[in-house]
């Protein structure tokens, strides 16, 4: 019986391997390519073939979302019109494991008389592609994890890990920031902290407001009705907080007596409020250091909302 725990295993080890050999035959024609992308400001575009061309759609959505413009083009498709797409500004990036894939060796013509500069991943330096490139990327590994070494596997998983390091680098290079990743991924949980202001997301509809001499019955009912795990007291020109804490700790310190006491006798005074305004991150980092779920937000002094994790 296989053990297949152990086969994979053995694929992670290979892999593995495959990926560590790379930082031996990185050379200067990686330093080559990141100064040339750097230097014209450039778009990246990527281009392969088969299981390359799923991986060069990888590594140009990676660019494309750390600060590098980049797009994938397929070889067939750029050899049929799209190469009008293609700049003289623009820096090329032509994956092939064995630098002899027809359809990409076909693009080279073009690409030379165009002026643009050619970055190769392979994995031999002696292939045509390599020769023909002003940077190559030695992708080569000493086997492919698929028993018969038809399948790209650690081949492929090389490729990814150098269009990384391409892509880390270039971030490094650029000094790309946090806020610059969330302004093109602002569907995301990091685009929402970063761009995104309280008044996008605060409950502002129906608020749960009591006057400072409202009954405790009053104070839960409004708690009930705006659904937020609190109350907010009126208190001439500034504000209390009634939360379901402050209920639960009212009726073990006053008992049966609760129900004789107002908003203002139980209520938090001074609550936490922040401005209109003001970024959804800075606003969970002010709730996580308090440790609180919700917070107010006001405008000119005027509470307009209320913001919850």
């Amino acid at each position: 019986m296989l053990d297949y725990r152990s086969i994979a295993r053995d694929v992670f080890n290979i892999e593995a391997n495959a990926v560590r050999s790379l930082t031996e035959s990185l050379g200067a024609d990686f330093d080559d390519a990141v100064s040339r992308i750097l230097e014209l400001q450039a778009r990246v575009i990527v281009c392969g073939m088969g299981k390359s061309g799923i991986i060069g759609k990888k590594i140009a959505a990676t660019l494309a979302s750390t600060g590098t413009p980049s797009f994938f083009m397929h070889p067939g498709e750029a050899y049929h019109g799209d190469l009008g797409m293609v700049t003289p500004e623009d820096v090329f990036v032509a994956i092939s494991n064995s630098g002899e894939t027809d359809e990409v060796l076909k693009l080279i013509p073009f690409l030379k008389d165009n002026g643009n500069y050619l970055v190769s991943m392979t994995g031999n330096r002696d292939s045509t592609l390599a020769r023909a490139s002003d940077s190559h990327l030695n992708i080569g590994v000493e086997e492919e994890a698929c028993p018969l070494q038809l399948a790209p596997t650690a081949s492929t998983t090389a490729t990814l890990a150098m269009g990384d390091a391409l892509a880390v680098t270039l971030m490094k290079a650029k000094g790309f920031q946090p806020e610059e990743f969330a302004r093109f991924h602002p569907g995301g949980s990091l685009g929402r902290r970063l761009l995104a202001r309280v008044d996008d997301e605060m409950e502002r509809e129906e608020l749960p407001f009591v006057e400072s001499d409202a009954s405790v019955t009053e104070v839960i009912q409004a708690m009930s009705r705006g659904r937020l795990g609190l109350a907010i007291v009126k208190t001439g020109s500034s504000y209390g907080v009634v939360t379901d804490g402050d209920v639960r700790r009212a009726v073990e310190s006053y008992g049966v007596g609760i129900f004789e006491i107002r908003a203002v006798d139980f209520m938090s005074k001074d609550p936490i409020t922040i401005s209109v305004g003001t970024r959804v991150e800075d606003a969970l980092q002010l709730m996580e250091s308090r440790k609180i779920t919700s917070v107010l937000v006001a405008d000119k002094g005027v509470v307009v909302g209320v913001f919850k994790k």
